[in-house]
């Protein structure tokens, strides 16, 4: 579904945040990239979405060049993210952070049908709907943003660092949703510190370094892999 071929990107003239990246994320599987802070993994996500465009290489989707578009062409052609630190509205209601994932969309009845799919989701959203974000903790602000994403209703559903600052139990939620999602065809990208968390749910999984792809294999043959495992998961 997704394919980026020798990607090159960078801030300024000085850093060189992707150097040549390789990656492929097949329809309905999900794909996670984990890495150390700096890698570049957000850097990735960025450019895939539009927010920044790459110097040099190819990122086509569903078999279209899409490396030259800016972000809301591409979210038009079914791509969404769930961005690093949720980043929802904060003074909107959770409704209302809800109806902003479907602001291109002009389908009234199928927006009221996958507000209830998110509801369904996230019963506590339902419960909360007429609250400001804002007022909601960490773990229901990014249920509310995956929920803003799924309002797109993209074809895949990129995630950055989705676990960040939430408690074990409200991390392991939150994978098992995503799991269900999945379940349901949701193709997936998920970009993630928590490395153990993110293999265990993922088909395929890349390792980047500096800015580059270090790794790449089945996400079980990772979870087994000795420097991964040294590196990223803490075991010796």
């Amino acid at each position: 579904m997704l394919e980026l071929k020798k990607v090159h990107a960078s801030y300024g003239q000085k850093i060189r945040a992707l150097q040549g990246v390789n990656m492929k994320v097949e329809k309905g599987k999900i794909a996670c990239l984990i890495g150390g802070n700096g890698a570049g993994k957000s850097t990735l996500l960025r450019t895939v979405s539009g927010l920044m465009f790459p110097d040099e290489g190819e990122i086509v989707f569903e078999g279209r060049r899409i490396d030259s578009l800016p972000a809301h062409r591409v979210t038009a052609m079914g791509l969404a993210q769930v961005p690093e630190g949720r980043r929802i509205f904060p003074r909107l209601t959770v409704r209302e952070n809800l109806e902003m994932g479907a602001y291109s969309r002009a389908d009234k009845k199928g927006i009221e049908a996958d507000l209830g799919r998110v509801f369904t989701l996230f019963p506590v959203l339902r419960n909360r709907q007429g609250q400001a974000g804002g007022t909601l903790s960490g773990g229901e602000q990014q249920m509310l943003a995956i929920g803003r994403a799924l309002m797109a209703r993209p074809k895949l559903l990129m995630l950055d660092e989705p676990s960040m600052g939430l408690a074990p139990i409200v991390v392991e939620k939150i994978f098992e949703i995503l799991l269900q999602i999945n379940s349901e065809g949701m193709t997936m990208l998920l970009v993630e510190q928590n490395a153990q968390q993110a293999l265990q749910i993922a088909h395929h999984g890349y390792v980047m370094e500096t800015g580059r792809i270090a790794l790449e294999d089945d996400a079980r043959a990772l979870l087994r892999n000795e420097d991964v495992r040294k590196s990223y998961l803490g075991i010796e």
